[in-house]
């Protein structure tokens, strides 16, 4: 296993590097003409031998590629497959390509970490070209801007490279499959189950979210407005979606707003980092702490705190070594032929079970982690 990057990895992530070069190579392409010769050899020789069947059947890809999967094909051991998230040095991240390290471990992959010290639109590129070079079986990239990065994985997958994208999506036209953490739909009813648990399932809340053009924040919002419309949910009374921009002080103080102007608010309901950690710094320190939930989307060590002195009970957010644990196993099935990236098609992904491809190539890690005190301690990003 070896990683390679621009600065200093993390200790945990360190390991051989290997050494870059720049270019598709004369001898790569070629051997590419050969191979694909070869293969269509092969494949004219078995179809004239006989039909396929439903499992082994032509399928498209989410790119448009015909391929054929074979669900039995045995998985191939030494996979070269590099991380390139959105940047080095994120702890967010970190714990993402972890989870690829740990899996590609158990697959007897190699794992390889690239990435930029920025997340900015076309930093990904000169990465992508040189793992082109180095010929990497797979390159899984959490897509800083989806369509710069797009020629370069075109060629990439010209060259024979699989393309797994995962947490920030690429073109779909320029990836086989995309690693989703979780569905709007997931998100907004589990923010109404946790919120409508700890209120007792009835009482006025509110919902502090980030800007008012945010896509994902709305998006999630709609879906608790239709959750909360349920005859179950029909005690509980959305009464102000507020906006803190994400930004921390103007987060604190729509809060401290919230408080005053509602004052038999049961729940602030918060579906950014920013803003449940604001929320929760506010109320840890006033007269609402144990009168007012405090829950949403956060990461456990900003959570932390809070959880321990009794401020917050419950909180989620998808666990991001689980997104970067089913990427490799994506990969590596692909790069063995067990999936193309076509929708229905499925693959077992270790310890997470099996996983079926969505449209588009659409591959749902599933329900966000909730955190509370029982288990907070387990988690470090």
């Amino acid at each position: 296993m070896s990683e390679e990057s621009m600065s200093p990895e993390p200790s945990r992530f360190r390991s051989r590097r290997r050494t870059s070069a720049s270019g598709v190579s004369g001898v790569r392409r070629s051997r590419a003409v050969v191979l694909s010769a070869a293969v269509a050899v092969v494949a004219v020789a078995l179809t004239a031998c006989g039909g396929t069947s439903k499992d082994d059947s032509e399928a498209t890809s989410a790119g448009g590629s015909a391929a054929t999967a074979n669900p039995n094909a045995e998985l191939k051991s030494d996979v070269r497959m590099a991380f390139l998230p959105k940047q080095l040095n994120n702890p967010y991240s970190d714990i993402e390509t972890g989870g690829g390290k740990e899996a590609l471990g158990e697959l007897k992959g190699e794992y390889k970490l690239v990435g930029p010290n920025d997340a900015s639109a076309s930093s990904q590129v000169s990465y992508i070209n040189t793992l082109i070079q180095q010929q990497q079986d797979v390159i899984a990239i959490a897509a800083n801007d989806p369509n710069a990065v797009c020629p370069s994985l075109k060629q990439a997958r010209d060259s024979g490279i699989k393309i797994v994208a995962f947490d920030s999506d690429a073109s779909a036209d320029c990836r086989d499959v995309f690693i989703n953490q979780a569905t709007a739909e997931g998100i907004g009813q589990t923010l109404v189950k946790m919120t409508s648990e700890q209120i007792g399932g009835e009482g006025e809340i509110a919902v502090l979210s980030a800007t008012p053009n945010a896509t994902n924040q709305n998006a999630w919002i709609d879906v608790m407005k239709t959750e909360l419309a349920k005859p179950e949910n029909s005690k509980i009374k959305l009464v102000k979606i507020a906006y803190g921009n994400d930004d921390d002080q103007t987060s604190f103080q729509q809060t401290q707003g919230l408080l005053q102007s509602y004052p038999n608010l049961k729940a602030i309901v918060s579906p950014t980092t920013v803003g449940i950690a604001a929320a929760a710094r506010y109320v840890s320190t006033s007269s609402y702490k144990d009168k007012v939930v405090i829950t949403g989307l956060g990461t456990p060590n900003q959570m932390r705190q809070y959880v321990n002195d009794g401020t917050v009970k419950q909180f989620a957010l998808w666990n991001p070594a689980d997104i970067g644990y089913l990427a490799a196993y994506a990969g590596v099935a692909l790069a063995s032929g067990q999936i193309t990236g076509a929708e229905g098609e499925t693959f077992q992904a270790g310890r997470l079970g099996k996983y079926t491809i969505g449209a588009k190539g659409e591959i749902v890690l599933g329900l966000p982690t909730i955190f509370d005190s029982t288990n907070i301690g387990d988690f470090d990003f």
